[in-house]
């Protein structure tokens, strides 16, 4: 500094003074300025005080010598106190300089600065409140010095703004949110814990609703939630407690729809106490908001539904995911499956793009969501879309939420509770949103198949349900469901397509239309003899499928669904096989579904007496598909007591090549026949002269078995058959039977009969083929 300027009004001494490096002189001119700004207020010379404070400033304060910058500080907090309430006119000249020292690399600079600043706000009080961004920027620096005695001099200064901003009614809440929105995304710990005391110190003030602005903070404090000081996260959790009372007490008041796309982000970071705080958030949002939350639907559920599938390890989130499911699933009626009305250009000009909300959310986020699904539709679909709930009415984007719930179910590795949630959904979906649903329909059919094949039988369960809910929808009774509206629409439809002979052929035939919707078959709607077409087509590629699952899957169908319908559709499939082992093997699961099944008991009843028209075409539907197992043939005729037809069939199994399969299957036959679904069999044993042709069959089933097992119970069976001359009686010896009990007259039984003899020759021919290729072992039984 030059000694020769002239620095008037300060005398000589005091600017030797000021530039001194003992602290002690340094004061003394401090008190000497105080004195000489004092009498300049006392003779208003308004000149001479800016002119102090200017050369304070700008030759000491901001000099480059660091004793001239502590003697420019103290003699700056000087001039505040003698100013007094008129430092309020000079604030601005006052605290920029000081601020400007809080940078400084000295960390006593960094120190005197704070003192200083602390003197000027103490004496200026509340007109320092239109300065209050540039103090919270200083302040918000030094609350992370690594100086102790800095920090503890910032904490000093923090806690009188405090004070002053919880006993003022001015304080500017809108300039100051884009600094508190800038500053929160600050990593250092006590920069953290700066921002949160005065999040708290602003939620506790009455007269300023920060509630408003919680969507500009709401993300960077989930972050801070994250920090790794439990003391911070705990301040974090109390403020983020205090923010959801407030919600919870004034619902109306707060901007739901701007906040969803941060809780679903949050709900899926690997941070437990982040996630099931966002979850807990997720919750309440949906049970106040309601309706205002469908259009953000498919996030949320991109966020949930993995949480169902947690362990006891994560049982609070899970329980919470599950409560934020069931919440948003009840969310849904069936007024939205009313058609969308299109919105008029000028609303759809600004409603704010759904893509650059989501890009925005995830620019302020530490990372975008965690999904498994997450790569397979970022790139096609808005998981998050906005939604304008002022100006238009909530609209379900049913198109985002298909799309995600068939990524979850596409994905193997996700648990089994997600699995069924996502089945219950689409369940729930077909039930409230039929027309809608139906037009995701084709892309959604082939996974729901390949569910079929989980490992969980509460999965399956689920899946038939909502199989068998497509297949009988009223909504689904024409036969062009529609075209979807979204992404959905370019989907491979072959699944649901009748396969043609170029492909694992389940039906022979030159034209697939008809096949659609068989004539000769009773349908539930257009898509139910697709279900069943694709079904026998699983069964067929996937025989394991067929062994373990089948008979489960087909008697759970038979309640869900028409057990005729699925008998008869099936029956009329399988009559047109190509593959005769693949038809052989489902006829005979078919007929021990249908003979053993509960489930089947009344369509057991409908067979057994083929009194109507319909029950005896059902027989011959059956019948006709049944040939491609001769033993499964004659057990039909036993039970719709066609004994006389069984008894022929009988006598042709004598042209037939007898293998270990064939008399396996015999031997189950004779097993059934012990069973209590063959008790009025039994019983009309005892009326041989009306029932000849069933004990024939009998014999003759006898005749065809070895000494078995077998053998030897149904030997027994027929040596309890009475002697009819011993069951005369007086009364029947007088009164001779008008007839005995025939096979239904309006059945053409000769033509079944040839019609079976062309199914065995079919067989016959493809096992010569087989065998001449040498890739089929026939296993002849030695006699």
């Amino acid at each position: 500094m030059n000694p020769e300027k002239d620095f008037a009004p300060l005398t000589p001494n005091i600017v030797r003074a000021l530039n001194d490096k003992l602290y002690e002189k340094r004061k003394v001119a401090a008190l000497e300025i105080e004195k000489l700004v004092r009498e300049f207020v006392a003779q208003n010379n308004t000149v001479q005080i800016k002119h102090v404070i200017q050369t304070l400033s700008q030759e000491f304060a901001l000099s480059q010598h660091p004793h001239s910058r502590k003697g420019g500080l103290i003699g700056l907090a000087a001039c505040s106190i003698a100013l007094g309430k008129d430092s309020g006119l000079y604030l601005k000249e006052l605290i920029e300089p000081v601020l400007t020292c809080f940078n400084d690399a000295d960390s006593r600079l960094r120190y005197y600065a704070c003192e200083a600043l602390y003197n000027i706000v103490k004496v200026a009080r509340g007109a320092v409140l239109p300065h209050f961004n540039v103090l919270f920027d200083g302040l918000s620096k030094l609350a992370a010095d690594p100086d102790p005695n800095v920090k503890s001099g910032s904490e000093l200064l923090d806690r009188l703004l405090k004070d002053i901003v919880t006993e003022s009614n001015k304080f500017d809440l809108v300039g100051f949110i884009p600094l508190l929105r800038e500053r929160i995304y600050s990593n250092n710990q006590y920069a953290r814990q700066f921002i949160i005391s005065w999040i708290l110190v602003l939620e506790s003030v009455p007269d300023i609703n920060l509630l408003d602005y919680l969507p500009e903070i709401l993300d960077g404090l989930f972050q801070i939630l994250g920090d790794n000081g439990k003391e911070i996260r705990k301040m974090c959790e109390v403020v983020l407690g205090e923010f959801l009372k407030e919600i919870k007490k004034n619902p109306s008041s707060v901007k739901f729809a701007e906040m969803a796309n941060i809780l679903v982000i949050h709900c899926q970071t690997t941070d437990d106490l982040i996630q099931l705080t966002a979850m807990c958030w997720m919750r309440e949002f949906i049970q106040l908001a309601g309706r205002v939350m469908l259009p953000y639907s498919s996030g949320i559920l991109t966020a949930v539904l993995p949480c169902l599938a947690y362990d006891d390890r994560k049982k609070s989130i899970k329980e919470v995911a599950n409560v934020c499911n069931q919440s948003l699933m009840k969310l849904v009626t069936p007024e939205d499956d009313e058609p969308d009305e299109p919105k008029p250009a000028v609303q759809r000009q600004t409603e704010p793009n759904p893509e650059d909300s989501l890009a925005k959310q995830e620019g302020t986020a530490s990372g975008g969501p965690d999904s498994s699904c997450n790569s397979s539709f970022s790139s096609s679909i808005s998981v998050f879309p906005s939604a304008s709930t002022d100006r238009a009415p909530v609209t379900l984007h049913l198109d985002g939420i298909v799309q995600v719930l068939n990524c979850h179910l596409s994905d193997m590795s996700i648990g089994m509770m997600t699995r069924i949630a996502v089945l219950k959904w689409l369940y729930h979906l077909y039930i409230k949103t039929p027309r809608k649903m139906f037009r995701h329909t084709d892309s959604l059919f082939p996974i729901l198949l390949q569910t079929l094949s989980d490992e969980s039988d509460e999965v399956v369960l689920k899946d038939l349900e909502v199989l068998a809910e497509i297949a009988s929808s009223p909504a689904g009774q024409t036969d062009d469901p529609g075209q979807p509206d979204g992404p959905d629409s370019q989907v491979n439809h072959s699944e649901l397509q009748v396969p043609t002979s170029n492909r694992i052929s389940l039906l022979n035939t030159p034209s697939t239309k008809g096949l659609e919707c068989s004539p000769s078959t009773p349908t539930m709607n257009s898509y139910f003899y697709k279900f069943m077409i694709n079904l026998l087509q699983r069964f067929s590629s996937e025989r394991k499928l067929l062994e373990v699952r089948g008979p489960f899957i087909i008697r759970q169908l038979c309640l869900l669904l028409n057990a005729e319908n699925i008998f008869h559709s099936m029956a009329d499939i399988l009559l047109r096989e190509e593959d005769l082992k693949f038809a052989s093997t489902m006829v005979h699961t078919l007929n021990t579904i249908l003979l053993t099944s509960t489930e089947l008991f009344q369509l057991r009843n409908q067979l057994k007496d083929l009194k109507t028209l319909e029950s005896q075409n059902l027989f011959c539907c059956l019948y006709r598909s049944w040939c491609h197992n001769p033993v499964t043939t004659v057990s039909l005729c036993f039970l719709t007591q066609n004994y006389r037809h069984a008894y022929d069939l009988i006598q042709k199994f004598g042209d037939l090549e007898v293998t270990v399969d064939f008399l396996t299957e015999v031997d189950k036959l004779v097993q059934l026949i012990e069973c209590p679904i063959f008790t009025y069999l039994r019983l009309q044993l005892l009326d041989v002269k009306n029932n000849p042709y069933l004990i024939k069959a009998l014999y003759g089933l006898l005749m065809l078995l070895p000494q078995s097992s077998a053998f030897q119970l149904l030997s027994h069976r027929l040596q309890c058959v009475p002697n009819p001359e011993l069951l005369q009686t007086e009364h029947s010896l007088k009164t001779a039977p008008k007839s005995q009990k025939c096979d239904s007259p309006s059945i053409d039984y000769a033509e079944l009969l040839q019609h079976f003899e062309r199914v065995q020759n079919q067989h016959l021919e493809v096992r010569h083929q087989r065998s001449a290729r040498g890739d089929h072992l026939d296993r002849r039984v030695v006699l």
